[in-house]
């Protein structure tokens, strides 16, 4: 009973790690190609699932995990530049890593240019391609982490009040509670209560977290008319960039990245959001 129960326990566990661990797609209508590729993907740890076209890999559901797609450019249905804008669109948190014999500046071109990671001619050292893989797995997971970040953050502006909203971007913009309360028609007190509230909806511990969370969902600008009426599906859809600072006392608190992450995984993650919304 005993031995039944750890093997049990360790299906699990193997079971489990593999859910969370990353994967690496690759998709190369070449059987020999393709069983190399894995090989050696799975000799250096990592979880590598095949496919030999474009619409078979495309019928696989989008993974949660980090991951990444390794990529031929000549294949039987779909080329690998239509799949990669697919990727693109469906899979932004996916990077992109293009490995081919038929090697063409204009193809190169166009496919880092579409933001391609990496583009690889044959024949080419395996810690190259293994270095890219690294790169590009490492991205995804800053770009899923991020997501799950800006999720959260958004449903703590959904769950704002119209009036918390409306303090939240006068406070963010620098004025002092007795100017918040001066500029809706309401007492310190009542601001600081509202105040309070937004904090605690928002889970910031502070002013600046309270702005970077701003920043983070694009609504920071010269003007914020918009953010009192504005609705979680609302700021999915704004385009708005992160600016490089913010007028009034928090001047130079909201920057081009939050948290550490680059501007580049900002923009992976909001696109993740959106598919994530539809």
């Amino acid at each position: 009973m005993t031995s039944y129960t750890t093997a049990r326990k360790t299906r699990l566990q193997t079971s489990n790690a593999r859910d969370t661990s990353p994967i690496v797609f690759v998709v190369d209508d070449d059987v020999s190609a393709r069983e190399s590729l894995t090989s050696l993907i799975e000799a250096s740890g990592w979880r590598a699932e095949a496919f030999t076209s474009a619409r078979e890999f495309l019928a696989r559901p989008r993974p949660s995990v980090p991951s990444c797609l390794v990529l031929d450019v000549a294949l039987s249905d779909l080329s690998g530049l239509d799949l990669q804008q697919r990727v693109a669109v469906d899979r932004a948190d996916m990077p992109v890593i293009f490995v081919t014999g038929y090697g063409d500046v204009s193809v190169t071109v166009r496919a880092m240019k579409a933001g391609a990671l990496e583009f690889l001619t044959k024949p080419f050292r395996d810690d190259v391609l293994l270095n890219a893989i690294r790169h590009a797995l490492e991205r995804s997971r800053r770009a899923l982490e991020l997501a799950a970040n800006l999720k959260a953050v958004h449903e703590g502006y959904e769950s704002l009040t119209p009036r918390e909203r409306e303090v939240m971007v006068l406070v963010v913009s620098g004025l002092l509670n007795k100017q918040v309360g001066g500029e809706l028609g309401i007492s310190e007190i009542t601001v600081k209560a509202h105040r309070g509230q937004v904090m605690r909806k928002m889970k910031a511990d502070s002013l600046p977290a309270l702005v970077n969370m701003v920043a983070a969902l694009g609504l920071l600008g010269p003007r914020f008319p918009f953010l009192s009426l504005a609705s979680s599906k609302d700021i999915l859809h704004l385009n708005g960039g992160i600016p490089h600072r913010v007028l009034g006392r928090s001047a130079l608190l909201a920057r081009d990245d939050v948290g550490g992450v680059p501007g580049a995984a900002i923009h992976a993650s909001r696109q993740v959001l959106h598919q994530q919304a539809g």
